[in-house]
């Protein structure tokens, strides 16, 4: 089956459409050694275990793992393990990523942990949500940055320059600081602060209404990212999902929302895409 993807790519030309990035966005990123970087669930299970499987019952879902971890070693082996191969790694350059980076898109939410989209956002000034969990000292489940291109800095929600690009890392980023959703104690936290309000600037609140969003590489087969999915596009006008083979799980999610699921992949979406003039958001 063949995909049109004018639709898409005129919506992301009219800046009506976000892209929404999962796991399957890194496809082909690697390390000197030709590592595949650790994104999906069972890769950074792996990975954090030494190349070895886990118990099957923690091998059901990366955050399970993750929480194992946090108990037996402490919450500061967990983030040097995601230091260690988000920060401290050299991964090579991702086209999707760079793709998306020229286009002038005023909105990308990428729920990876790695930099690669800051990387490639670096010759230009914008602003950067990360998501947090587990904290006392406000009410909030984010942190806001401003990079201005060298460097970053915190900026209070009520002083954000609303002309500049906006990536948002829910699930966490190590740069400028280490700040992850990682185990299931943060997302208990985190989904939480969702539903209530407190993980999303008010500026984005507003903003985000009547958007659609196009789902790359991103996979919903399990209950904590399909919650993430809910409150982050909350008020959305549907959109789209590329995602070869779906479950009947992810069908009735997808309907739900009122996205158009399509049979295709990140490499199919970047090879009809570059093959269009360049989109540029309208003014």
């Amino acid at each position: 089956m063949s995909v049109n993807f004018e639709p898409i790519l005129a919506a992301l030309r009219d800046g009506s459409a976000v892209p929404y990035l999962g796991a399957g966005a890194l496809a082909g990123v690697a390390d000197d050694a030709g590592r595949a970087i650790p994104a999906d669930s069972d890769s950074l299970i792996l990975a954090m275990n030494g190349g070895k499987p886990m118990a099957p019952k923690l091998m059901y879902e990366f955050p399970r793992a993750a929480m194992n971890v946090e108990l037996k070693k402490g919450r500061s082996a967990l983030t040097r393990f995601l230091d260690a191969t988000y920060r401290d790694t050299a991964w090579s350059a991702s086209p999707l990523h760079g793709w998306l980076a020229g286009q002038g898109l005023p909105y990308v939410i990428d729920v990876n942990r790695d930099t690669l989209l800051q990387q490639a956002y670096a010759a230009s000034p914008h602003t950067l949500i990360v998501g947090i969990a587990r904290i006392s000292a406000n009410g909030y489940r984010f942190k806001l940055f401003q990079w201005d291109g060298a460097a970053y800095r915190a900026i209070d929600p009520e002083a954000v320059d609303v002309s500049l690009p906006v990536l948002f890392k829910p699930l966490g980023t190590p740069l400028p600081e280490s700040n992850y959703i990682a185990s299931d104690a943060d997302f208990v936290d985190y989904i939480t602060e969702l539903m209530g309000g407190f993980a999303i600037p008010p500026f984005l609140k507003r903003s985000r209404q009547g958007k659609r969003y196009l789902l790359l590489g991103m996979r919903l087969t399990r209950d904590t990212e399909r919650m993430v999915l809910s409150d982050v596009v909350f008020g959305n006008a549907g959109g789209w999902a590329l995602i070869p083979n779906a479950t009947d799980k992810e069908k009735r999610f997808l309907d739900k929302l009122g996205f158009e699921l399509l049979p295709a992949d990140c490499a199919d979406f970047l090879a009809a895409a570059t093959g269009t003039e360049p989109l540029k958001v309208a003014a």
